[in-house]
């Protein structure tokens, strides 16, 4: 499906899901579709996380290996609790410290997330973007969003829109404008459910500010 014109968004904190720049954008996620938008990091490519075939069209869009899980972002704490198994006082304490930011958690599923989203590993990583309207996004859809990077897989993070490939940009249902993006680094991973807590990749969080978070 083409792409619709692309929107211009004021990524302020009074952004909601009502307003007349973004009716189309959600409009499109509740009816099955996938969107381009901008987070505190990257621009991502998303969709409803608890819907099958959009799980699949994403895969598909980004030319990802099914073996290999897609991220999330929340609309708050209690969002993400809602779709997993397992809330060990570590990543509560880290969720109290970084989010809204850009630190993602990686923590057990529940059975309620269709498997190809996590490619069978029983595992997401998810985080709670300071980003208005990643949240707005997500709350939009109950609470979650997918949120891989908007590019073709094997092809660098995009902090602008020229930067993301024409067929990506085609392909998607609506294109949402947050203008250059700041980040440069993608989120920071961390697996709280060992001990001590796992760095899974560092990036925009250093692995020693979570070492401090965590009291160590």
């Amino acid at each position: 499906m083409p792409a619709h014109r692309i929107q211009e968004i004021v990524p302020v904190e009074a952004v909601s899901s009502g307003d007349s720049e973004l009716s189309e954008a959600v409009a499109a996620l509740r009816g099955g579709g996938v969107v381009i938008y901008p987070t505190e990091t990257f621009y991502a490519l998303g969709g409803d996380p608890r819907s099958a075939s959009v799980v699949d069209r994403v895969f598909v869009l980004k030319g990802r290996d099914f073996s290999k899980p897609l991220p999330l972002i929340a609309s708050d704490r209690s969002a993400v609790r809602s779709v997993v198994s397992q809330w060990p006082a570590s990543a509560e304490a880290l969720a109290g410290t970084f989010w809204p930011g850009p630190l993602s958690l990686l923590l057990p599923a529940s059975s309620s997330v269709p498997p190809r989203l996590h490619a069978g590993t029983g595992r997401l990583a998810v985080r709670v973007s300071p980003h208005p309207l990643a949240r707005v996004l997500a709350e939009a859809l109950g609470g979650l969003i997918i949120s891989t990077s908007a590019n073709l897989s094997g092809e660098p993070a995009c902090r602008r829109l020229d930067e993301i490939d024409a067929l990506l940009l085609t392909g998607v249902d609506a294109v949402l404008s947050g203008g250059d993006l700041e980040g440069r680094q993608p989120s920071t991973i961390v697996d709280p459910t060992v001990e001590p807590p796992r760095l899974v990749r560092e990036g925009a969080i250093p692995w020693e500010r979570v070492l401090r978070a965590l009291g160590g």
